[in-house]
């Protein structure tokens, strides 16, 4: 049995390193993509996970599959087409370690995902189907996704769900925001940030949780606040749960997958549907997660900024 299964991206992030007397970056390379970094969380935690996706048969789609490997994600699900080129992501920090996105995607194989090419089986045999955005922007990943959304579905498996806006990557924006909706209402748990609420319905992380647990049919909700921590609510409570203090942030790439990873093992390991968790059990999933994201910021990287199970409670008992 897997754990989760995810659909979506698998990318090389550029991270800025430093500018030379010309003004051009020096960038350091790290492996990427939302999907891959809330797997690399859930197994480095023990969770069996899967990862259905595209990515060139170039150096960069090797290295990618050689990463997940060694994360131990499962990668057979993982298609590499001569066709098209790795996905790539160039990310530049301002002072506070926050990230600013530009993509060499026009297309990256990551878009060129067909529900053909699927190996369903991942998602037959998983307690838990994870998706996200960016497989809604281009055709025909969209239409993969939506289509492996349903098969999921009808076959009763936990659907998760991170809408993670990248605003360059969207056509126009009115589309992005009709996407996104269209995910909060397949998804049983959502991820989501706070920015991304301001984006969809103008409201606070609190009222925004509480109008997708209403009007979208989700059973969980979290609105991450970056530093702030999160809030959490579904049926039974609601909450925030702050943020690790004393952080020296170097770089807040895939801080919300490892969040989300974090807290979907934490909702695992409880053996209870979302909808049927108390406050307490939701404030510990919730610290979990938080410690988890916020340590990883002290790291470059997604995958690579990762703490163990036993680092993460040993800051969380400080």
């Amino acid at each position: 049995m897997i754990d989760v299964t995810a659909l979506g991206e698998l990318l090389i992030d550029f991270t800025y390193l430093s500018t030379d007397e010309t003004g051009y970056p020096t960038m350091a390379a790290h492996p990427g993509g939302a999907p891959a970094n809330f797997l690399a969380a859930l197994a480095g935690f023990g969770a069996k996970t899967a990862l259905l996706g595209k990515v060139g048969a170039d150096a960069f789609g090797k290295l990618l599959v050689k990463t997940l490997e060694q994360a131990g994600i499962e990668t057979r699900g993982l298609v590499q087409s001569s066709g098209v080129f790795t996905t790539l992501a160039f990310v530049t920090l301002d002072e506070s370690g926050d990230r600013e996105f530009s993509f060499a995607r026009k297309p990256g194989a990551d878009t060129r995902l067909t529900f053909d090419e699927l190996d369903l089986g991942l998602i037959d045999g998983a307690r838990v189907f994870h998706f996200g955005s960016l497989s809604l922007t281009d055709e025909p990943a969209r239409t993969t996704t939506r289509r492996a959304v349903a098969y999921a579905r009808e076959r009763g498996k936990l659907v998760t769900y991170d809408p993670n806006l990248r605003k360059p990557l969207w056509k126009d924006l009115a589309e992005a925001r009709e996407q996104l909706l269209w995910g909060l209402g397949q998804a049983d748990v959502v991820k989501i940030s706070d920015e991304e609420v301001e984006f969809l319905f103008g409201l606070s992380p609190e009222e925004g949780a509480e109008r997708i647990l209403d009007e979208y049919g989700a059973k969980l909700v979290f609105v991450t606040c970056g530093a702030e921590g999160c809030a959490y609510r579904n049926r039974n409570a609601s909450g925030r749960v702050p943020g690790l203090s004393g952080l020296t942030v170097t770089d807040t790439t895939g801080a919300g997958d490892i969040f989300g990873g974090s807290a979907v093992w934490a909702l695992l390991q409880t053996g209870k549907a979302p909808e049927g968790l108390g406050r307490g059990e939701l404030e510990r999933i919730t610290a979990f997660a938080c410690a988890s994201a916020g340590l990883s910021t002290t790291r470059a990287g997604g995958i690579s900024s990762l703490f163990s199970l036993e680092e993460i409670k040993a800051r969380m008992s400080l």
